[in-house]
């Protein structure tokens, strides 16, 4: 029987970034996951720069954002309203950022290609049997096989869905037609209107690509989804016709992929032996741009500070446990994650009069807030002081 200190079942970004840094610090650990490389998944595709900020956390930044196209140029638009940010994105395809922390597991954590077929805990070791048989024993197991639920059944967790369809998410490539490149260098687009059920749409540069994610809110059955999947320029220009302005003529290139997400919290997971990372905890939303940064806070958090000390003591009782689960750092972010995803949505699809409102407020906001941005740039343009290093700029389209 092999034998370690950390079992981390499940490769994608919690597990890597905790097999990582584990490794680095000189803790004893092996991955456990079906693929040796982690293969094309549609998920996160960029990081923003709170993201990047918890990515600094890890210590593994710059090795990790060498494999990122940076774009911190973003043109924002809303109806006529165009505002041109400055806000640190870097782009880079969700397989791209789980291999990159894989490639920086030191050689002394094992990976092992498998799945684990069974798991017993207590509050001193933990067994887990692959499906090929062997067998291995551990002080912890960390689980992080995100929305396989099967283990976490075998261990009395449950599933608790909070909200049960919340999001779509839609990826594929964009080129332009009759041009080299698009006009902006990355763009984020708000529907005109509620009645589309569009959260928005971001076109954002990954090498030589222009990469687009739209998140919607319709139900799985709706035929609008096998329409953006057979006819996706064309269902854009209807879904969004301002987009047009921005894009002009443009294709679609490659395979639509579509992902509906449920909202999710585990229940029962206050065990000895084992702790969830990532969405084998809870889920988010894309569309809320949460989801990277609180798996990534997970692994760095369980990793360089709660583990180090419960190997210090014996045994893995549930009390130990629970300080991760605790954490304030962890608990603050699930929470702005779970208020960010229904904030999203029901701002792009609540028909009541308290959100009305509050979509009118935002606009008059962003109406005097454009005003004042363009005051201020004339004003330093009287001044000889140019505008270029400015937080952001504003412009407004003919009508």
């Amino acid at each position: 029987m092999r034998t370690t200190d950390i079992a981390i079942v499940g490769g994608g970004l919690a597990g890597s970034v905790t097999a990582a840094m584990l490794g680095r610090a000189g803790v004893d650990a092996l991955l456990i996951d079906p693929h040796p490389v982690y293969p094309p998944d549609f998920r996160c595709e960029k990081l923003d720069r709170e993201q990047v900020r918890v990515l600094a956390t890890t210590g593994l930044a710059a090795e990790v954002l060498a494999h990122a196209t940076p774009s911190d140029d973003v043109w924002i638009v809303r109806g006529r309203h165009v505002t041109r940010r400055h806000i640190g994105q870097q782009n880079l395809l969700y397989d791209t950022l789980v291999n990159a922390f894989r490639g920086l597991v030191p050689p002394s954590v094992s990976l092992l290609t498998g799945k684990v077929a069974a798991l017993t805990t207590s509050a001193d070791r933990q067994r887990l049997t692959l499906a090929g048989g062997e067998e291995i024993e551990a002080r912890l197991v960390v689980l992080a096989m995100g929305l396989n639920i099967g283990l976490r059944h075998t261990l009395g967790m449950t599933r608790d869905v909070v909200s049960e369809n919340h999001s779509i998410s839609i990826g594929f490539d964009v080129a332009p037609v009759g041009r080299d490149r698009f006009a902006f260098p990355a763009l984020t687009h708000y529907p005109d209107s509620i009645a589309e059920r569009v959260a928005y749409m971001t076109l954002f540069p990954i090498g030589d690509r222009m990469r687009a994610n739209l998140f919607v809110y319709r139900d799985p059955r709706d035929p609008w989804l096998k329409e953006m999947r057979h006819a996706p320029a064309e269902t854009l220009r209807r879904t969004l016709p301002g987009l047009a302005r921005f894009t002009g003529d443009f294709v679609v290139t490659g395979d639509v992929k579509i992902r509906p997400v449920d909202l999710y919290v585990t229940g029962g997971h206050r065990q000895p032996g084992i702790v969830l990372v990532g969405d084998a905890f809870c889920t988010s939303c894309p569309a809320a741009g949460t989801g990277a940064g609180k798996a990534i806070n997970d692994a760095a958090r369980l990793a360089r500070v709660h583990i180090p000390q419960w190997l210090a003591t014996p045994g893995m009782a549930a009390d130990k446990i629970a300080a991760f689960y605790d954490d304030p750092a962890k608990v603050a972010l699930d929470a702005h994650s779970a208020e960010k995803a229904r904030y999203v949505r029901a701002i792009a699809t609540d028909t009541s009069l308290a959100w009305s409102a509050r979509r009118f407020a935002n606009g008059i906001a962003r109406t005097v807030g454009l005003a004042k941005l363009r005051d201020l740039s004339a004003r330093r343009s009287a001044s000889s002081v140019t505008a270029a290093g400015s937080a952001a700029r504003s412009f407004e389209l003919p009508a």
